[in-house]
């Protein structure tokens, strides 16, 4: 009698086991409340503005993905709350994120109008030096007005594209500088008279 006692107490241990087992399933609720929390970071920017935060909630992510293919139901469960706060801080780091960038791109454009007064100032000093040269300084002057006036418009939709676009804009004024800089280095015109005057 003992043993059948003790057989039939092993019997309900191993299905109390079987039951329990049976029971585990993968937490979808918390999975699907990362996911949503990973979609709000990237539609608030997190991979322009936070993209440091968000990889890393990506790996915790990844992490818990992997933990419910390998049937590790509870530290997924925790892998995906812990997924949900990062996701949760990365949208948070876009504020900031943004106003840095927007900073940058206010100083970068800053710089470049400061620059560009420079050379306008050259140009003027080299007017009756540039020649041939008039019709391409005229064409790069409105390009680059307008695309300074472009950035400058863009900077609160879209900070990045500003920065970048101020970026591009530093190319002209590299150029005509340099280019202003030879015009007015170049030895004044008068010199064959000078050399006139020496033969005769």
């Amino acid at each position: 009698m003992k043993h059948f006692k003790y057989s039939v107490a092993c019997l309900m241990v191993l299905a109390l086991a079987l039951v329990f087992i049976g029971c585990a399933k993968p937490p979808e609720a918390e999975q699907k409340a990362a996911k949503a929390a990973m979609d709000a970071a990237v539609s608030a920017g997190a991979d322009k503005y936070a993209a440091a935060d968000l990889d890393a909630a990506k790996k915790t992510w990844d992490t818990a993905e992997s933990q419910v293919k390998d049937k590790k139901y509870k530290e997924a469960k925790e892998g995906y709350v812990a997924a949900k706060a990062a996701f949760e801080k990365a949208a948070g780091a876009v504020a900031a994120g943004k106003k840095a960038v927007t900073d940058e791109a206010n100083a970068a454009i800053a710089a470049l109008e400061e620059a560009w007064a420079g050379v306008e100032a050259a140009a003027k000093q080299a007017e009756k030096k540039m020649k041939d040269k008039t019709a391409e300084w005229e064409a790069d002057a409105k390009a680059f007005v307008d695309g300074l006036k472009a950035a400058k418009d863009s900077i609160a939709a879209d900070p990045i594209g500003a920065k970048a676009k101020a970026g591009e804009l530093k190319a002209a004024i590299e150029k005509w500088d340099a280019a202003f800089k030879e015009m007015l280095a170049a030895p004044a015109k008068p010199e064959p008279k000078k050399a006139k005057k020496q033969q005769s």
